[in-house]
């Protein structure tokens, strides 16, 4: 907790982000190149054939709209509890790429979903409350964009950050919960074959260095738009 804190500091982020960045840009280049190598080299799937391909594309993508949200909704807490001086900017920042996250995972889930189950789309549990996840992100940004003041803007998206979260548990679990195609989880149970699994985590690894790059990027931009506002209604 002190942790978190001590870089509460826009000065202590910005000397640690910038430390940072070199390395996670450098590992996001690294591990999609190596991920995209050895997932487009796999033998095809017995049932899927060459299609099993799109699941390093949108596995990843999916994953990482739910854990964007979880920054969000971890951030919007620490807002609305202790007043964590970086807490908004970071949920902020972090909205934009967990929509784009989750609007890949969306056309990828469609084009990998046509071959495998007969249609595009299907209203089922899955699909419908990752839907909504995006309608979330979507009106999450615009209410901070909606509300002039920023203080009252920070304080109502925090809001929505919070109770927007109760969707993940219902995309985790709705496989679970109601009758679905889409298939339920694969990598922890180990029923994926590690011919796949391997190129799959380092998929992962590397779309979660991507948002980290991204995040920190987008947080620094804000700091520094801060500072300049700052200066020019301080100038003479």
């Amino acid at each position: 907790m002190q942790l978190l804190f001590r870089y509460a500091n826009p000065h202590a982020f910005m000397r640690l982000s910038g430390a940072l960045l070199p390395f996670t840009a450098a590992a996001t280049i690294l591990l999609i190149a190596i991920g995209l190598y050895l997932g487009f080299t796999v033998p095809p799937d017995y049932q899927q054939g060459m299609t099993v391909t799109m699941m390093f594309v949108h596995v990843p993508a999916a994953t990482m709209a739910e854990l964007a949200y979880g920054v969000i909704a971890v951030a919007s807490f620490f807002s609305l509890v202790w007043r964590h001086p970086l807490s908004d900017v970071a949920a902020r920042a972090a909205a934009p790429y967990g929509a784009l996250f989750t609007a890949l995972g969306l056309i990828t889930g469609s084009l990998w979903g046509r071959p495998m189950w007969g249609t595009w789309w299907q209203w089922d549990g899955r699909l419908t409350s990752f839907l909504l996840l995006l309608f979330v992100y979507l009106g999450y940004m615009a209410l901070w964009n909606a509300i002039e003041d920023e203080t009252r803007a920070a304080r109502a998206a925090a809001i929505l950050g919070l109770v927007g979260a109760v969707n993940i548990p219902i995309i985790k679990f709705s496989v679970d919960w109601w009758t679905t195609l889409h298939q339920g989880e694969s990598i922890i149970s180990g029923k994926l074959a590690p011919v796949f699994l391997w190129p799959l985590l380092v998929m992962m690894a590397g779309y979660a260095f991507l948002f980290v790059t991204l995040w920190m990027i987008a947080i620094r931009t804000e700091i520094l738009s801060r500072k300049a506002r700052t200066l020019m209604l301080g100038g003479p």
